[in-house]
């Protein structure tokens, strides 16, 4: 259940519906004029444009809002990965008489199409038989130009991951720069940002009831532009709270105008700048408004960019988040604190909606490679408390841990068996960002609404977190012994930190749920990438195998865990790829494929990858620089590193180990890293096998978490590496 100690906020389905749910419901949401027809609408009352496939399963984003207004009574079509090159797709529905919803889809756009290394990939999971190129470059800013081209009045609310983790100026690593709000950059009227149910059922029942878009100023989890700063409100300084250092140019990054019409008495008229008592501040939190660094500051400054970072992640929990605002040019950019987290009784009602779990008819027999992941999966809780740098999880869902009940879950693994054409008795996944958070939280109600540490688990497990697994251990348990279900799989990333505390979650894990390989995610083994990855040691890798390998023995089974790493993470030098590599030697793994770290929007690594600094602790220009592998040849040995075993790497890694005095760990002995001689026959090609134990392991390393998983609408690695 949600916290009591968090503001109150309206339950989901509380609103009277709209009067046209008289139509009922539609078998899947209209993507033509003719299945509206026979409908019988005359028009569309929300229309939501997404870069994806349009698959009516709650994995995917636009399929579960849509079904969502749906149960408030309204009429909602789907333009499905439209061509950006004219409005003309865009007017294909008509006129919605409330507002276009816009998304890229379940991934970012940019992060779908172009790998770490900024190529551009050859194929679109998203889309039917994996076609590349159905999406624009930066699909929101491209889908909402063409929205307001087609319809100039509707208002165009933005919202996924690609718009989430965008709100706020940030840097781009496809550009090299900093970039403007998403906000502005797509001329929206609104933006929503994190799991969107909560305001986008607000937001259509007041555009129902008439309110303008522009009246929509006070919906928590959105963004929207303000003139000033409204009457009421005390505006505090980011500098106030978290000193970035002094400023490399001579001028004010921050607003110059003053923070409120009103000045305390003795004020002087002419101060720009309004000093207030710092006890009122505190009392008056929920009506504090934070004033980050402007875009113009920032985008110019990267130890100002590292310090406004440090300050949203600590603004991300709905329990004590203050709004904050960013002026960017004439325009103030204004961030409501995050949604309130669902019950389990909204979660539990958002997941039994009436989903069809399958691809539009109109895509006939084509095969669309994130459904045919997914489709036998089921959904069990949101929200990630893991805090790792490099992941987007708590920027976009929240490290609040939001649970279904193990009833809903139960409802929909019986579905799957009742209703999917092929299914063949396996359920592929039980989970979600995690596998192993369900119904995870602070053990103080008051404690966890109050928090601001960015991890319940790094550098330790924080005394005041429930570690019980024992309600994931029944619900596993009940999921199995129904009638029908042969294998239940767990191919949600598995917090291993988490399951040694519970041996006989691990035993159960171990025993019914792993089909051979388990992957899970130390992603380096050396601490200084680790401490700034916010992961725990390798120790606790070795914990974890050791139990692993006992409770496989007792079951009887040969299985074996696959690890992931990650190359070319901030702080990480070429002597912790090498002493990687040698542990990847002695331990006799050989990775298939590689990927090296991808800058994703807003999150904390990329601040530091952008700054070159520690983000982690207080920024400013006297502090020690920490290592960034960002030039290709460094990135390229990194991964070399990785795929030690791969004859192509060699010459690079002989190269490399002679700069770093360890020409020892050259020649043909098997304490050697590489061969000393690059004979033609192995030139080109390089293995997939586990030495010694006759084991082939198709493994990709992936440096994103979630990247994967299409039902947690982020970064998907460890998020879902399901990360």
């Amino acid at each position: 259940m949600m916290p009591t100690a968090f503001p109150a906020a309206p339950t989901l389905f509380s609103y009277r519906k709209y009067w046209a749910q008289r139509f009922g419901i539609a078998p899947t949401l209209p993507m033509s004029q003719a299945e509206m027809d026979e409908l019988g609408w005359d028009s569309c009352d929300v229309i939501l444009v997404t870069g994806d496939a349009y698959i009516d399963h709650p994995s995917f984003g636009m399929a579960l809002i849509g079904r969502l207004l749906e149960a408030q009574g309204f009429r909602v079509g789907i333009i499905s990965q439209p061509d950006w090159h004219s409005a003309a797709d865009f007017k294909k529905l008509g006129r919605p008489n409330l507002f276009f919803g816009v998304t890229g889809g379940n991934m970012d756009s940019m992060v779908n199409r172009y790998t770490s290394d900024k190529k551009i990939r050859s194929n679109d999971a998203y889309t039917p038989d994996g076609a590349a190129g159905k999406r624009p470059d930066r699909a929101v800013n491209v889908y909402s130009h063409r929205c307001r081209e087609a319809f100039k009045d509707v208002p165009i609310i933005i919202g996924g991951i690609e718009a989430s983790l965008r709100r706020i100026a940030h840097y781009d690593y496809w550009s090299d720069t900093v970039r403007k709000s998403v906000l502005l950059d797509a001329k929206a009227d609104l933006l929503v940002y994190g799991n969107a149910e909560r305001q986008i059922v607000e937001i259509a029942h007041r555009l129902a009831a008439g309110e303008p878009v522009s009246q929509l100023t006070g919906i928590r989890g959105t963004v929207h532009f303000v003139k000033g700063i409204p009457e009421g409100w005390l505006v505090k300084d980011s500098t106030d709270i978290d000193k970035p250092g002094a400023p490399m140019l001579p001028i004010d990054p921050y607003q110059e105008q003053p923070a409120c019409d009103k000045k305390p008495e003795g004020e002087n008229p002419d101060e720009k700048v309004i000093r207030f008592d710092k006890l009122l501040v505190k009392n008056r939190r929920a009506q504090t408004v934070i004033r980050l660094p402007a875009y113009e500051a920032v985008k110019d400054d990267r130890i100002l960019y590292a310090h406004t970072s440090r300050i949203m992640h600590a603004e991300t929990n709905p329990g004590n988040a203050r709004a904050l605002i960013q002026q960017h040019g004439n325009r103030q950019v204004w961030i409501n604190p995050p949604p309130i987290p669902l019950t389990t009784k909204e979660m539990d009602g958002v997941f039994d909606l009436p989903y069809s779990r399958l691809p539009h008819q109109d895509y006939g027999n084509a095969n669309i490679p994130a459904f045919e992941m997914i489709q036998h999966s089921v959904n069990i809780m949101r929200g990630c408390f893991g805090g790792c740098s490099f992941c987007s999880i708590t920027e976009h869902e929240g490290r609040i841990i939001q649970s279904r009940s193990e009833d809903s879950i139960i409802k929909e693994i019986e579905a799957i068996r009742d209703t999917s054409p092929n299914f063949t008795g396996h359920i592929s996944d039980l989970g979600g960002p995690t596998a192993n958070m369900y119904r995870l939280a602070c053990k103080d109600e008051k404690i966890e609404a109050a928090c601001r540490k960015p991890s319940c688990v790094y550098p330790g497990i924080c005394p005041n977190l429930n570690t019980d697994h024992s309600h994931l251990i029944k619900l596993y348990r009940r999921a199995r012994a129904l009638p029908g279900i042969k294998k239940i799989f767990i191919a949600s990333g598995l917090r291993y930190d988490l399951a040694v505390e519970s041996p006989e979650y691990v035993k159960e894990l171990v025993t019914h749920h792993v089909g051979g390989y388990l992957k899970i995610a130390p992603e380096h083994t050396e601490q200084g990438p680790l401490s700034k990855m916010m992961k725990p040691g390798i120790g606790t890798y070795d914990r974890f195998k050791e139990m692993f390998d006992k409770y496989s023995k007792e079951a009887g089974k040969e299985q074996y865990l696959i690890p992931y790493f990650i190359a070319a993470h901030p702080g990480t030098t070429d002597n912790d790829m090498l002493n990687l590599a040698l542990w990847l030697k002695r331990n006799g793994f050989r990775a298939d494929q590689v990927q090296a770290f991808l800058p994703s929007p807003m999150a904390i690594a990329t601040a530091m990858y952008h700054s070159g600094k520690d983000t982690l602790h207080k920024v400013n220009r006297k502090a020690d620089d920490i290592f960034i592998p960002k030039s290709i040849k460094q990135r390229r040995l990194h991964k070399a590193f990785l795929r030690y075993h791969d004859a192509k790497n060699w010459p690079i890694l002989r190269d490399a180990l002679k700069d770093m005095g360890r020409a020892d760990l050259i020649g043909n002995g098997k304490h050697h890293l590489v061969p000393s001689f690059q004979p033609n026959s192995l030139k080109g090609t390089g293995t997939a096998s586990v030495t010694g134990k006759a084991q082939v392991f198709k493994t990709k390393y992936t440096g994103l978490s979630g990247l994967k998983n299409p039902r947690n609408n982020a970064y998907s690695g460890k998020k879902n590496k399901s990360q």
